[in-house]
């Protein structure tokens, strides 16, 4: 029996990381292989040695040294959950001034599946740049969702996380 596919968990600083855990669970459980990758201020909203112990991974958010061995194996695909303005604009300019972005381009550049979930607000959201941004990526085979799927922490209900879960589902290679 092959191992479960390898999912790269990358998660921004926006409400849904601090319950990004029930996610990675929902995600183990549905067969993934869960490595979460966080932008530097959401690896601040996380406690990172719990989660590393419910994904059996490290959490990542600094790039590791030359030399050092990759601690995350080779992904099958990625998720961006939450995704904020501020990543998805870098993203789309092709920045890679953090790990989580340098991750995503690398991915991009690779054809491999990724799907985002967007947690902007309406203003933001507005901005000149977004929209322009977002359908970059989509042209790039990016599969951005609805951004009202990730509401405020509290409304984060297992059936939110639910909607995120079956999206990835199709993403999986044994799907």
């Amino acid at each position: 029996m092959s191992e479960a596919p390898v999912l790269y968990l990358i998660v921004c600083a926006a409400p849904p990381a601090q319950r990004i855990g029930e996610l990675a669970d929902l995600l183990t459980a549905d067969g993934w292989r869960v490595c979460v990758t966080a932008t530097p201020i959401a690896a601040t909203w996380l406690d990172r040695d719990a989660l590393a112990d419910r994904t059996g991974h490290p959490v990542r958010a600094e790039w590791r040294h030359p030399g050092d061995p990759e601690p995350h194996p080779p992904a099958d695909a990625a998720a961006v959950v939450p995704a904020t303005f501020n990543t998805l604009n870098k993203w789309a300019a092709g920045a890679s001034d953090t790990l989580a972005l340098g991750v995503l381009n690398e991915m991009l550049g690779a054809g491999l599946p990724i799907h985002v979930f967007p947690r902007v607000n309406a203003a933001l959201s507005a901005h000149p740049a977004y929209g322009p941004n977002l359908r970059r990526l989509r042209e790039a085979g990016v599969v951005v969702h609805d951004g009202d799927v990730l509401r405020s922490p509290d409304e984060m209900t297992p059936s939110r996380w639910a909607v995120v879960v079956d999206a990835l589902r199709a993403a999986r290679p044994d799907a």
